[in-house]
């Protein structure tokens, strides 16, 4: 089983996710018919027929889910599709499945926050799964639909390469492959298409067949150079913040040149290939969304609730975030219009669970 880092990547308080996620819960909104169509017209549900009376339960898992509120939301939507599509049939007469959902992400996550805001009317049960999704999370043929949501992008690790000074992939002074060497995006790539054949892998042990699964992560649009894409360039921004931190003698230059940050975006390419390669799903539904335009200091509070977790942990409980982050506010601000909203795309994929590999 790979093992993905086991830090906080969200921030807390005024930069926690749950208070810097509208960005997220936009894509979520803006796929829920998507989610319907795919449900609809996708999802096989003919292995609830059975002679036997026994209760029928449809497993359910959202891999990321942070600490809420936008996992709820995603759930919801999708109970209220599966729900809908059984009572169209009626395969199980008057009856529907019991839901069961799993909320899955690091066991350095804040369950308790997650459990405490779990919707008082919701109509499942709910389990919280700690662990990495890289690896198996749960027993066979146990679910019928995955949903995972700005999340897969995330690496199970920063590439060796990459840390090793010794490697032409090293990145002196740099914390992504934005502006990197061809080595560096080279070693993200291959890290990034090794994490992904493992989550694939695990998933297919996992769904049923005919199950679902559903991805949305930002990736990189086809025809732009990744320099260009615009979440990417804000990670450059950030790391010339470092930098300048590092010149003022604030930080040191060795502490930036091993700090990278572990997410890859890709283009429809390179994840329609990885599947493809992995054999076990079909793709049943490719789709982007465009990205809303963020205003600087919105930027700034998305990237540092993502971040802020993985920096203290590098840098210490006493590294100045607020300095950091007010910074790349401003670098933003300055550089807003080489900032192109166009270069910048979320990814919509469903997967459909082949009858075997």
């Amino acid at each position: 089983m790979a093992n993905q880092p086991e830090y906080r990547m969200t921030g807390s308080g005024n930069y926690s996710y749950s208070g810097n996620s509208g960005f997220q819960r936009t894509a979520i909104e803006a796929t829920k018919g998507l989610i319907n169509k795919a449900i609809s017209e996708k999802l096989e549900i003919s292995n609830f027929v059975s002679s036997s009376n026994s209760p029928k339960i449809f497993g359910l898992a959202d891999l990321g889910c942070s600490e809420g509120p936008n996992t709820f939301l995603a759930v919801q939507n999708i109970v209220d599709a599966v729900e809908l599509k059984f009572k169209h049939h009626m395969l199980l007469g008057p009856q529907l499945p019991d839901f069961h959902v799993f909320f899955n992400d690091m066991s350095s996550n804040d369950f308790n926050k997650l459990f405490t805001s779990l919707p008082p009317e919701r109509k499942y049960y709910a389990t919280g799964v700690p662990g990495s999704f890289h690896g198996r999370l749960f027993p066979s043929a146990s679910l019928h639909f995955v949903h995972s949501s700005y999340s897969v992008h995330m690496l199970s690790r920063v590439p060796k390469e990459v840390e090793n000074k010794n490697s032409p992939a090293w990145n002196k002074g740099r914390i992504h492959y934005g502006n990197a060497s061809d080595e560096t995006f080279k070693a993200y790539e291959a890290q990034y298409l090794k994490d992904m054949e493992n989550f694939l892998d695990a998933r297919a042990r996992e769904v049923v067949h005919g199950g679902l699964v559903a991805l949305i992560l930002p990736g990189c649009p086809i025809g732009i150079p990744y320099s260009q894409v615009f979440i990417i360039k804000g990670l450059e921004l950030l790391g010339s913040c470092f930098m300048d931190m590092a010149k003022k003698g604030i930080i040191s230059e060795e502490k930036v040149d091993s700090f990278n940050i572990p997410i890859f975006f890709p283009s429809m390419q390179q994840l329609e290939a990885v599947v493809k390669r992995n054999g076990c799903f079909s793709i049943e539904m490719m789709d982007t969304i465009p990205q809303p335009k963020l205003k600087p200091k919105v930027f700034s509070s998305t990237l540092r609730s993502g971040v802020e977790g993985m920096t203290k942990k590098h840098f210490g409980d006493e590294f100045d975030l607020d300095m950091l982050f007010d910074l790349l506010s401003k670098k933003f601000e300055e550089s807003f219009s080489n900032f192109d909203p166009e270069k910048a795309v979320t990814q919509f994929v469903v997967l459909k669970r082949k009858d075997s590999k």
